[in-house]
């Protein structure tokens, strides 16, 4: 298997179920209650900016050590740039879409608002700027923020200063919490507030999601400068942390299946909700993150050698999930994938709204030709190498 096989693996695992999750159709459709995000406040958005700041501190941290900081900081702000035309592009397309379209503009009314090429120029200028980002188009916004600020940080974490890099993050997470984001958002939200009163727009808030990057980049740069063994972390024969971890887990599985079905107590709803908030990566997400991150990991890494046989054949099918090829390919290009699959879901979005609605089996039918045809890209890019 390749070097990152399994870190590729979960990425393609986490776009499919983010596919399956975005996909909209009337009626809804059973595709997306197979997900582990119904026992879980653990989200495919999670791992996916997780394994991004991963294999930032990774990849671009050994090119530090190899080629020198200035030429690996260029490199990622190359990166970064080239993403940000990949965001720029596919709002482009979408918009031409929505010009040529019939019926496209109401279809797309919730996600695009008036959003388009010939409309107000204040609200180009907030896509721009990532302060307007359209419905399922905004993780490549903060993953380009990300990237931005991440090679000093990166470099402080190469050279052993761990505790500035993670203490500062945390702090920002706590300040999130507090919403003290809004000492910006909200005078910027007034700035670019254009014709149909939207101004200010996206889903994560950006203190409190870095904690998920940078503490993935965290662990990557420790991992290529090596200052961390995690084969001698995570042993078959130390399997506390899993089992604590797998507390954990099976602590929030009934309040999350229960919550998600209004079967809980309205006063531990509301307090789930304070605690639990999305947007922000609330103090649930992150327990719980936290918990099946250590738990998975220890798994693909010991758990293959535990005595126990029941573990042993878990961590194999886990292992064998994440080395399926067709899921190593989506992760080789995650972030291609990712633009391709924004197009997937307004293409599916646009004909249920205008040709809808569908039977259960055609829904699953459309469903699992997206999932086939989200390898184009990486299939593309592969046979260009």
């Amino acid at each position: 298997m390749p070097r990152y096989g399994l870190i590729d693996g979960l990425r393609g695992f986490f776009l499919v179920f983010m596919l399956i999750n975005h996909l909209v159709f009337t009626g809804g459709y059973w595709m997306q209650n197979v997900n582990h995000n119904k026992l879980a406040f653990v989200e495919d958005a999670q791992g996916f900016v997780f394994l991004s700041g991963l294999m930032i501190g990774l990849v671009y941290g050994r090119k530090m050590l190899k080629l020198g900081y200035d030429e690996g900081r260029a490199q990622v702000w190359r990166r970064a740039f080239q993403l940000y035309r990949y965001a720029m592009g596919i709002v482009v397309a979408v918009l031409i879409a929505r010009a040529l379209l019939p019926g496209a503009p109401q279809a797309w009314g919730n996600w695009l608002g008036h959003t388009s090429l010939t409309g107000d120029p204040l609200r180009l200028a907030a896509i721009a700027t990532f302060l307007f980002q359209p419905t399922v188009m905004d993780i490549l916004p903060q993953y380009v923020l990300y990237m931005l600020v991440a090679p000093p940080l990166v470099r402080w974490c190469l050279d052993g200063r761990v505790v500035p890099v993670a203490t500062a993050s945390i702090i920002l997470w706590i300040a999130g919490q507090l919403a003290m984001q809004r000492f910006v958002t909200d005078p910027l939200g007034q700035l670019v507030t254009a014709s149909d009163g939207q101004g200010l727009r996206a889903s994560f808030n950006l203190l409190g999601w870095q904690l998920v990057f940078f503490s993935g980049m965290i662990a990557g740069a420790l991992t290529a400068a090596g200052r961390v063994n995690w084969r001698r972390l995570f042993r078959a024969d130390v399997a506390t942390p899993a089992k604590v971890a797998l507390a954990i887990c099976l602590f929030f599985a009934p309040l999350r299946l229960l919550s998600a079905y209004g079967m809980l107590p309205q006063w531990l709803i509301e307090k789930i909700d304070l605690l639990g908030i999305r947007g922000d990566f609330g103090p649930i997400y992150l327990i719980n993150f936290v918990a099946a991150t250590i738990g998975l990991t220890w798994l693909l890494i010991a758990g293959k050698d535990h005595p126990r046989l029941g573990v042993r054949r878990i961590a194999e099918m886990a292992r064998a999930l994440f080395s399926l090829a067709f899921l190593r390919l989506l992760g080789r290009h995650s972030l291609h994938v990712y633009v391709w699959h924004v197009a997937i879901v307004y293409a599916v979005y646009y004909v249920d709204q205008t040709q809808g609605p569908f039977a259960t089996w055609l829904k699953t039918a459309i469903a699992l030709a997206g999932i086939a045809i989200l390898a184009l890209p990486a299939l593309w890019r592969e046979r260009r190498s």
